[in-house]
């Protein structure tokens, strides 16, 4: 619960902060903030792999869904099926990025960020395809910021351990409740 709590509270004050800070500075975060700093915690947050690799995952499947978009833009139809080719080619692009680092970035962690990409960028796509260059541009570094928030945040939470002292004296391990509790 503690652990829940130390890391909470440091996303609750990055969403609020990015969110005033976006109106007084004129950033246009406002969309993407909520979107942007839950995933940035996921990836803080879900222990597989290094951070790294995480992160690195995580910026692939934004890259494979904005070149998914170029190609919903260029090639396919503004119909049923020209959507779900553009969603099952993302989707495969995931998959492909994954089996070429030979399973080094998770598959979690690029799906999750072609998905936030999508998210943040379907409702500004449909409104001006033809424009789907600069406009994913624009989306993409509104959105790289507010990960970025939700990483630190979270990390900062999540590197602030609670300190125990050992239940048991001398060689006897520890219960497996504290050993799980130790590698979290």
């Amino acid at each position: 619960m503690r652990r829940t709590l130390l890391c909470g509270l440091p996303l609750v004050a990055a969403a609020f902060l990015i969110v005033l800070l976006s109106s007084w500075l004129d950033l246009e975060l406002d969309a993407t903030a909520l979107l942007g700093v839950s995933a940035g915690a996921v990836v803080a947050l879900v222990p597989d792999a290094t951070v790294g690799r995480r992160l690195a995952g995580f910026a692939l499947g934004a890259v494979v869904a904005v070149l998914g978009y170029y190609f919903r833009a260029a090639l396919a139809p503004d119909t049923a099926t020209g959507r779900a080719l553009f969603t099952a080619l993302v989707v495969a692009l995931c998959v492909g990025v994954v089996l070429v680092s030979v399973g080094r970035l998770p598959l979690w962690s690029t799906l999750l960020g072609a998905g936030t990409l999508a998210g943040a960028f379907e409702t500004t796509y449909s409104s001006a395809p033809p424009r789907v260059v600069d406009l994913s541009i624009g989306t993409g570094t509104t959105l790289a910021l507010c990960v970025a928030v939700g990483l630190v945040a979270a990390g900062i939470g999540g590197a602030v351990r609670e300190e125990r002292t050992p239940r048991h004296a001398g060689t006897e391990p520890a219960p497996i409740d504290e050993q799980r509790e130790t590698v979290q």
